[in-house]
Formats: structure tokens, sequence, C-alpha cells
């Protein structure tokens, strides 16, 4: 899986240089699978001060969450019609619930905790996917994985960046 966000990782840069880097940190931060796990380092190789690289990839993981939230289920629920939208969901709805029983247990609690661990096939857009199987509000959702959001990336700030800066 690492290879994998490696590669889109270093397309995104590649094929978004025309963009400002901040642009390209947010939307690599945006990304899935890729997160707040790429956007941050890639802060750094692209010569960003950390406070930058920071809260563009804060800023653009975050951005997700509230359209997830709000349209993922009336969205799949149109979908549904068609075969391979139902595959696809059964096979998202097995990896997500696989996966969260730290949301099932802990509720909000376990939102943050499903966030804040940066490793891969976790974070914003499995949570929020989470939430929607397990009917967690709207607003303590977005709180919650916002909260795990800020977490991931306090922790991926000290493993990155003491890295690049030897």
């Amino acid at each position: 899986m690492e290879d994998i966000k490696d590669s889109i990782q270093g397309f995104l840069i590649e094929n978004l240089s025309f963009l400002p880097p901040e642009a390209i940190i947010l939307i690599i931060s945006a990304m899935p699978i890729i997160e707040i796990r790429g956007g941050l380092p890639s802060g750094v190789f692209l010569g960003l001060s950390f406070q930058s690289a920071l809260f563009f990839s804060i800023l653009g993981n975050l951005l997700p969450i509230a359209p997830i939230l709000v349209f993922f289920k009336p969205v799949s629920k149109f979908l549904m019609r068609f075969n391979s939208y139902e595959k696809f969901y059964g096979w998202i709805y097995k990896r997500t619930m696989g996966k969260s029983h730290k949301v099932e247990k802990y509720g909000a609690m376990g939102l943050v905790l499903f966030t804040a661990i940066p490793f891969p096939t976790t974070g914003a857009y499995s949570a929020c996917l989470a939430a929607i199987l397990f009917f967690i509000p709207f607003r303590i959702a977005f709180f919650s994985i916002s909260i795990g959001v800020l977490i991931a990336s306090i922790i991926m700030g000290i493993i990155t960046y003491p890295l690049y800066l030897n």
C-alpha cells in the first residue's frame, strides 16, 4: 500500500507542478488513502516551512469531511441501482467495518483514535464512513474526526520533519 501511496504522491507533485506548493499540499492531503500522511511529507519535499506545510495539509485533510458526512448516504442510495457500485459499496463496507472496532466500542472517541493513528487505510475518509455506518451524528463525527486529523498531523510532523532537516 505504501508503494501505491508514494507513486500517487509523486505523480501528483510532478503533474501539479504548475500550481503553488501550498495548493499541491492541499490537494494531496485531500486525497483518499494519501491524506495527511502524504501531504505533510510532500510539504517538506517542496521546501515549505513546517508551519505552512502543517496548515495546508490539515486544511486539505479537513475539506472532504463535511461533504462525505452529508452526501455519502444519498449518493450511495442513488448509485446502489448499479451493480458495479453495489459491489464497490460492499467492499467499502466490509473494509471499514473490519477496521472500525474502536469506533463501535468507543463511539466519538473511537473516531478520534481511528483518525489519529496515521496508518494506511485509517484516516478521515475511513472515519467518515465508520461514522455514517454507526449513525454518529454529524456534529459529533465532524468534531471527532477533526480532532483526529490534528493529532495525526502532530504525529506525522514529529516523524517527518526531523528526518528531512538533517
